[in-house]
């Protein structure tokens, strides 16, 4: 792909997981959305949630792959299906883009492969194995790769040089705290400096709220790469690993990030693109939504184009 596509201004699609619960999705535990691509009667919804972010004026769609990372298929006893719910994913993207008849683009989810929002300690071998395995699975369906909601600058490495094998370039979305710096204590800075190559289209602040990208932007305007958000509206700034159960039973349905997080019931989209407009006057060209945006929020930032 043009290695200068998100030096334009560029509109990624919103939050999945929230907006397939509203329309229908009964989640497996942790597994989430991904619950989605795992069961047939699911499917329609993913594609039709995909098409709704193209119509709103999406140029990429990213793949329902974030919480189909393995730890959430051995926690939900369902790793068995890790090829197939991966491969479904992208399936659906692809159907969807087909039937848009638009020229989008589709990333795949590649995301933290622990916990969310908290740095992955274990080792680089265990941690690249899980990227591999994963990464491997979408590769032949997707553009290019967007690292979702990564919390370190070793995962960030590790992530970047499994792509770089699999000849695809990568977004880099890494997770930011209120005192503007990753999980793992680093500054965006430090960890561009050390972890960027060729294979980078741009960077971007993954899952923050609008208060944290509107603090860190005047860094992110100072890596020389392409930057902006994908921002959540939880009610909370700075959310946490989200402990679904107090027992070792996966098999019950899981608990709605909102009721942890809450949810920002007063910030609709026209408070959204007043927020992404400041941003992009900052010079930011990639525009998009996480947790709690939907395709109303997308079609508003779409006027930015």
């Amino acid at each position: 792909m043009n290695k200068d596509f998100f030096k334009q201004v560029r509109i990624l699609d919103g939050g999945m997981g929230q907006e397939l619960h509203a329309k229908g999705l009964i989640s497996m535990g942790t597994l989430w959305s991904a619950s989605a691509n795992l069961e047939k009667k699911f499917h329609n919804l993913v594609v039709d949630l995909h098409l709704s972010y193209i119509h709103s004026g999406a140029d990429v769609i990213i793949t329902n792959t974030f919480s189909a990372r393995r730890i959430r298929l051995i926690q939900n006893k369902v790793n068995e299906h890790f090829k197939y719910i991966n491969e479904q994913a992208c399936l659906l993207a692809i159907k969807a883009k087909d039937l848009s008849k638009k020229n989008v683009l589709i990333a795949g989810s590649l995301p933290s492969q622990s916990d969310t929002y908290v740095e992955d300690q274990r080792n680089s071998n265990e941690i690249e194995k899980d990227f591999l395995d994963q990464a491997t699975i979408i590769n032949p369906y997707i553009d290019f790769f967007y690292l979702d909601v990564l919390s370190s600058g070793k995962e960030l490495d590790i992530a970047s040089n499994v792509a770089a094998k699999l000849k695809k370039p990568i977004l880099a979305g890494v997770h930011l705290k209120k005192n503007c710096l990753l999980p793992s204590g680093e500054a965006i800075t430090e960890v561009v400096q050390k972890y960027k190559n060729e294979n980078w289209l741009g960077l971007i602040g993954a899952c923050v709220s609008p208060e944290i990208v509107e603090k860190s932007i005047e860094e992110l305007k100072e890596i020389n790469l392409p930057f902006g958000f994908k921002a959540n509206l939880w009610e909370i700034e700075e959310p946490g690993p989200q402990r679904t159960f107090n027992t070792a039973k996966y098999d019950e349905i899981g608990t709605n990030p909102n009721i942890a997080f809450g949810k920002r019931d007063k910030y609709d989209p026209k408070l959204f693109y007043e927020f992404s407009e400041k941003i992009k006057e900052k010079g930011a060209t990639i525009l998009g939504g996480c947790c709690e945006t939907t395709p109303s929020h997308i079609e508003a930032i779409a006027k930015l184009k």
